[in-house]
């Protein structure tokens, strides 16, 4: 995928203006989007429905592609029925594997484009050589379609037909001319392309009309009143690729300074003449660190001790610095206990970096006992900095008023409940600058006074509803702390809500996060499968899920038996009763000791890659 690299490289050229909203004569590149799909004995078969027909086939024998124009069959089609789109393909042991849209939901546009939401996607073998496979590899094969299976449940999948919606208005803005005549994927920031290593056979064969790169993250839109004028944000959050998981397989940073939960996030306001955009991101603390699930609701942060961990931190800061501009790090993390640790090992190592401002807040301490409103002590604390990175501002003719020349970069352990709180918070402060730098509101004029009650809450319901989609692909659950953004506290069925998402958080951590690691990971490329790579029951001797249940059984017979020696010893029935009653307890005790030791065995884990 280097070539996606370099082309958005090379098409990026500072200050250049382009009027990428004029819609006549409007000549930008478009990707099919009625297709449809035809299976016959010996081909795989995509074509588009306009005229004449264009489209490719995938040959059952040997996966090769081939291109066509009016294609024209004699042969009746076994299956035919309509597809979306095309997500890319992927080669497994029996052969290749193409991955489909097969339903969307339009959710609203940006820039005057129409985006759509993946509702279903589908895998669809195109060949299959299951009977030239040993014993071994039909297992492995088996995985690996279970793995497949787990992909088409993946959420927050986003695309436009007409448009790339991985690059953010300001660098939309900079890039040259004629750059939306290149094929969509071409035009795409390859970090937040989800399926871009799923891709590759399909750009080698040139059906660029039929590619279609998913963002993973969220797309929101509400629209409010403002001086009887209707003003419409787009709250999109955009998932970086590069160092993708689930929440506690993917911590940290890598070598190369890539964090896990990577997110740009762009909160778009377009109102009467005017388009601005404020951009913030989070992600993992940068350093090498794990946090292994052995059955722990909480379970113990390890620092990795390595020679180059200076330089990780560098590395990730210095990315940031060229894309984004002065950076601002706002550590969220709690100044005590396993995190504390952390958070002080991290403030060791920017202050090795005198280019980039580190902050430390500990919000649960600032913010304990619902005072949420203590952020505005936060905020006061980076006020200046904060105005001077400023926001990206245009007329709608394409004129440049404002450029962000900086950002906040987020954090706290997850990246997902502190840091939306506080991203949704400086959200608001910039939309009212951006308001008030285009006179829509006074100097002394606020949001939360100038709106009524109906559009305030359409905006907290935008940092809400994507705080949750965020919160679903890394860690399986909706946020926690959402009716704080929701109502600026927090309520009594917020916090029943919290305790329900934090127990399945729990489970899935636990037992099910494991698999789907592996998933990503197989989707991701960070795992090739080969006739030469090891079976994944070789990576990982053990199988967890044969061993939970059995440990499940003895700890609930025990606790069973135990109940029914305790309740007749103390019916005093005899010293017999009571003796028994000892014995059970010690035995179930002695049994929860054993499986909370080997606890770290029994919980799923990922075969194909472990931890990266």
């Amino acid at each position: 995928m280097a070539d996606m690299d370099m082309d958005i490289n090379l098409s990026f050229k500072q200050g250049k203006r382009v009027n990428w909203m004029e819609k006549e004569g409007w000549n930008g590149f478009k990707i099919r989007s009625e297709l449809e799909l035809q299976e016959y004995a010996e081909t795989v078969v995509i074509r588009s429905l306009d005229h004449p027909p264009q489209g490719f086939s995938i040959s059952r024998s040997d996966g090769t592609f081939h291109k066509f124009n009016n294609l024209e069959t004699t042969a009746s089609a076994s299956k035919v029925y309509p597809v979306f789109g095309v997500a890319g393909s992927i080669r497994l042991l029996a052969g290749t594997y193409l991955l489909l849209i097969t339903s969307r939901k339009e959710v609203g546009s940006y820039l005057g484009y129409p985006v759509f939401r993946v509702t279903s996607i589908k895998f669809l073998p195109c060949y299959q050589a299951l009977n030239t496979l040993s014993n071994h590899q039909r297992k492995d094969e088996a995985y690996f379609q279970t793995l497949l299976r787990i992909v088409e449940d993946t959420p927050g999948l986003y695309y436009s037909y007409q448009t790339d919606i991985t690059l953010n208005l300001q660098r939309r803005y900079k890039m040259a001319d004629g750059w939306m005549t290149k094929p969509i994927w071409k035009q795409a920031d390859p970090r937040f392309v989800w399926n871009r290593n799923i891709l590759e056979d399909l750009i080698e064969n040139k059906v660029d009309e039929f590619i279609v790169p998913l963002l993973q993250g969220s797309f929101q839109m509400g629209q409010l009143k403002l001086n009887n004028l209707t003003s419409t944000i787009t709250l999109i959050s955009r998932r970086c690729t590069r160092r993708l998981g689930t929440r506690m397989w993917r911590r940290g940073a890598n070598l190369e300074g890539d964090t896990a939960n990577f997110i740009e996030t762009e909160q778009l306001l377009e109102y009467d003449r005017f388009k601005s955009s404020f951009l913030q991101v989070r992600g993992s603390i940068p350093l090498l660190w794990e946090q292994i699930v052995d059955l722990s609701y909480k379970p113990r942060l390890s620092i990795i001790e390595h020679e180059d961990t200076p330089m990780v931190v560098k590395r990730h800061f210095h990315d940031l610095m060229q894309r984004y501009g002065n950076t601002i790090a706002v550590d969220l993390t709690d100044k005590h206990g396993n995190e504390g640790q952390l958070s002080f090992a991290f403030a060791t190592e920017m202050e090795k970096l005198p280019d980039v401002r580190y902050v430390p807040f500990d919000f649960h301490q600032r913010c304990g006992g619902s005072n949420f409103d203590s952020l505005k002590l936060l905020y006061d604390e980076i006020a200046d900095d904060f105005e001077k990175q400023g926001f990206f501002l245009q007329t709608t003719d394409g004129e440049l008023l404002e450029e962000q020349k900086g950002i906040i970069r987020s954090n706290c352990i997850d990246c997902l409940d502190r840091t939306n709180v506080t991203q949704s918070y400086l959200a608001r402060i910039s939309l009212e600058q951006q308001l008030q730098r285009i006179c829509a509101l006074t100097s002394s004029e606020y949001i939360c006074s100038f709106t009524d009650d109906e559009d305030l809450e359409i905006f907290r319901n935008l940092w809400v509803n994507q705080g949750d989609e965020i919160s679903l692909e890394y860690s399986g659950t909706n946020a926690l702390k959402g009716d704080i953004v929701r109502y600026g506290k927090q309520t009594i069925s917020g916090l029943i809500k919290d305790g329900i998402s934090a127990l399945s958080r729990y489970y899935l951590n636990n037992f099910q996060d494991g698999i789907r690691q592996d998933a990503i990971d197989l989707i991701s490329g960070n795992y090739t499968v080969s006739g030469n790579s090891p079976s994944p029951f070789q990576l990982n001797k053990f199988e967890s899920r044969t061993l939970f249940p059995v440990a499940s059984a003895l700890l609930i017979g025990g606790l069973t038996v135990t109940s029914i020696t305790l309740n007749r010893a103390a019916t005093g029935q005899n010293a017999q009763s009571v003796i028994s009653s000892v014995i059970c307890v010690g035995a179930t005790a002695g049994m929860m000791a054993l499986v909370k030791a080997n606890g770290r065995q029994i919980c799923s884990r990922p075969r194909l890659c472990g931890l990266l």
